[in-house]
């Protein structure tokens, strides 16, 4: 739902269960030559923004950060009929609380305290997008 004075498209209450559970999404970003490059990502959300963490330098990072535009997939994994479709733009590319996000999504998706992919020297960022177009398919 999009709010005319704000220009805030909202993700709809009944989808939020999405970006709340385990299940993967599927991030869009452009490459230079404007072909789409794909990456599943563990999800979260802030309030209206949906959230991912990565890592700087990665591929997905790079591009956000030259062409914010962005599209997020997510499906219910116990029905993959629901999705929740989101394109946007990425508002925020941070390192600011970004050990601590992987730490709580690796405790939701794994069950673990601790991110244990962590590789040494990288450094962790979250991206934060605003969406501007949101459907959230439920039949």
């Amino acid at each position: 739902m999009a709010h005319a004075a704000t220009g805030i498209v909202e993700i709809p209450s009944e989808a939020m269960h999405l970006l709340e559970g385990r299940g993967f999404a599927h991030v869009a970003t452009l490459m230079v030559d404007g072909s789409p490059q794909v990456s599943p990502v563990w999800i979260d959300h802030e309030d209206s923004l949906v959230t991912f963490n990565t890592a700087e330098g990665r591929l997905k990072e790079r591009n956000l950060r030259r062409d914010p535009r962005a599209a997020v997939s997510v499906t219910n994994p116990e029905n993959p009929y629901e999705n929740l479709l989101v394109r946007g733009r990425a508002v925020e590319i941070t390192t600011e609380g970004a050990e601590e996000h992987i730490d709580a999504l690796a405790k939701r998706y794994l069950g673990v305290d601790e991110y244990p992919g962590r590789q040494p020297g990288e450094v962790r960022v979250i991206v934060r997008i605003r969406p501007e177009r949101v459907r959230h398919n439920a039949p």
